[in-house]
């Protein structure tokens, strides 16, 4: 099946840049009072952003960054990584972005695989970057910036720690970069609709993350299509993120959405935990919180454990809408929360190579269980597995297959990739690799990726839908399903992670097994008889990557290693 909603026409000029589109616009449109940025007492105004940014973009081609180049970001959710990002885009440059918490090695292994010709992070990471940085290098600049909590000053000069500071590589603390670019009078260079602005990194389930190439227009696109026009980001709006900023979904939603209507966005770096982001939401009154299942869950046990412990439970009022993406939200789960909490959730798909979500639930239209119907402006198909073109015959309505997407944020494809580009990118169109079907309303059904289904006794069985029957069971916060070996046959096995409520089995051997036997028994009434865990391992929590979805591959390497033992195992 192929759907296809009409959309106006959305076009951009030839000479076009997103550091207008999303922040010096607002400014002449008269905004430049207004809050852009919030982090705890502390606030920064849209003009204060703007000239930030664009001194900051001429420190950048004083050190010499030209057109094309880029700029990555290795930064905790602090203002400076806003005008990181916009001086980046006003000098030409090329943003990427990592994970400031993610192994040094990896995050060496970015810098020399996309060129980065200046890093910005703290000084922390700088220290552990460095001495694995080759002599291939084409680093320049290091900007520092300080690992600043959400009470602290992100604007104090740093010095270098003291590896970086023997290294002999050039640093120096951000806000001297924007000092000296203050009274310079380099003049912007032109950018094109076309030029590359952006590169957004994969989850890397499928191998090391690749960098999707994006050019200026495919942001503005979706900012148009899906923000504006589909969510309806206000100006009055104040927003809030559970994933970090490195991360594409909260960049879009927690800074360049909300600065693109002229809303504030509120921070805080710290890692974030239901007790976090309910003192954030208690102190900035968002009105849009940026979610993923997995905290959605968690914000419901914390409740649970304020209300059981004699305390008010959580005040959500404020939040009009949360956004959930990422991973699979059971229906389960979203009713418990809005039966809780009120306001609304929105689960929707989207993609590094389509830079945000292009399927979703909206204002007036919720499908629970469904991700929704197609962003007008997008265009997706539901093809064969064995399909080599967007031109293939879409599978009847209702059927599995997998889901291509059409739309103006495509990417250009994956840097110094070019044979997984041409598996992925057709034109206009993308292959996800992800197992859908589209009913005949044209919402969209998630049913796993390809290499996730488990073939048990001949029948393909997608771990999503055993997950999803485990989490309506009332001790169940959320499951986890791989495949495991029974004599050398694979069967299902249930990773589960109980409610607060329900953690009082995990240290009764005999309760523990008594719950195992009973999460088994409530598949197998509800499912087909093969699909049922064969074994059922009961913990406090999933492990979780660094987009905070369920590491299977790191259960899997458990699994492989017998760490996994099913209760009632002797």
């Amino acid at each position: 099946m192929t759907v296809a909603p009409s959309a106006p026409e959305v076009r951009f000029p030839d000479d076009f840049n997103l550091a207008d589109y999303w922040l010096y616009d607002r400014v002449a449109e008269g905004r430049g009072g207004h809050v852009a940025i919030r982090l705890g007492d502390r606030a920064w105004t849209y003009a204060q952003v703007a000239q930030r940014s664009h001194a900051l973009a001429r420190a950048l081609q004083g050190y010499g960054l030209e057109p094309g180049d880029r700029v990555y970001l290795v930064l905790p959710d602090l203002p400076p990584f806003a005008w990181a990002i916009f001086a980046t885009l006003t000098a030409g440059g090329v943003v990427t972005m990592g994970n400031p918490v993610a192994p040094a090695a990896d995050l060496a292994r970015v810098v020399e695989y996309v060129g980065a010709r200046v890093l910005v992070t703290t000084p922390a990471v700088a220290d552990a970057i460095v001495p694995h940085l080759g002599r291939g290098s084409r680093l320049v600049q290091i900007l520092l910036v300080p690992d600043a909590g959400i009470d602290d000053d992100p604007e104090v000069t740093v010095e270098a720690g003291p590896v970086l500071g023997a290294s002999g590589r050039s640093w120096s603390s951000l806000d001297r970069a924007i000092h000296r670019g203050e009274p310079s009078a380099r003049a912007r260079p032109r950018t094109h609709r076309d030029d590359g602005a952006i590169w957004l990194f994969t989850s890397g389930s499928t191998g090391a993350p690749k960098a999707a190439m994006h050019c200026h227009r495919d942001f503005a696109f979706n900012t148009e299509v899906y923000a504006k026009a589909t969510m309806g980001y206000r100006a009055d709006d104040v927003t809030v993120s559970v994933p970090r900023l490195f991360f594409g979904y909260a960049t879009g939603t927690n800074l360049w959405f909300p600065f693109a209507v002229g809303a504030t966005v509120c921070l805080f770096p710290e890692r974030p935990t239901p007790e976090r982001l309910a003192a954030a939401i208690a102190r900035y009154r968002p009105t849009i919180v940026t979610n993923v299942p997995t905290m959605l869950a968690k914000l419901l046990d914390h409740d649970d454990e304020l209300r059981a412990g004699g305390q008010a439970g959580l005040d959500l009022s404020c939040v009009r809408f949360h956004l959930s993406a990422g991973e699979a939200l059971p229906p389960a789960l979203l009713e418990r929360f809005l039966a809780r909490f009120g306001g609304a959730v929105y689960d929707g798909i989207g993609s590094a190579e389509m830079f945000h979500i292009y399927c979703t639930n909206r204002p007036g239209d919720v499908v629970p269980g469904s991700l929704g119907r197609a962003v007008p402006g997008y265009e997706l198909a539901i093809l064969p597995e064995e399909a080599s073109g967007a031109g293939a015959a879409p599978v009847p309505t209702g059927e599995i297959g997998v889901l291509w997407v059409k739309g103006d944020s495509v990417a250009q494809g994956y840097h110094q990739d070019r044979d997984k580009s041409w598996r992925t990118f057709h034109g206009h169109w993308c292959r996800t690799g992800d197992l859908f079907r589209i009913d005949e309303r044209g919402y969209l059904w998630f049913s796993g990726r390809a290499d996730e289904l488990l073939k048990v006794g001949g029948v393909f069985v997608a771990p999503l839908e055993v997950e999803d029957c485990l989490a309506a069971h009332p001790a169940v916060s959320a499951a986890a399903v791989i495949g495991a070996l029974d004599q050398g046959l694979t069967k299902p096995k249930a990773i589960v992670a109980l409610r607060p409520e329900a953690r009082a089995v995990l240290a009764d051997p005999a309760a523990r097994a008594a719950l195992a036997a009973e999460l088994q028994a409530h598949v197998r009434a509800r499912l087909s008889k093969h699909k049922y865990p064969r074994w059922v391992v009961l913990v406090d929590d999933l492990p979780r990557n660094d987009r905070g979805k369920v590491d299977k591959k790191l259960l899997a390497a458990r699994e492989a290693a017998g760490e996994l033992r099913p209760e009632g195992d002797a």
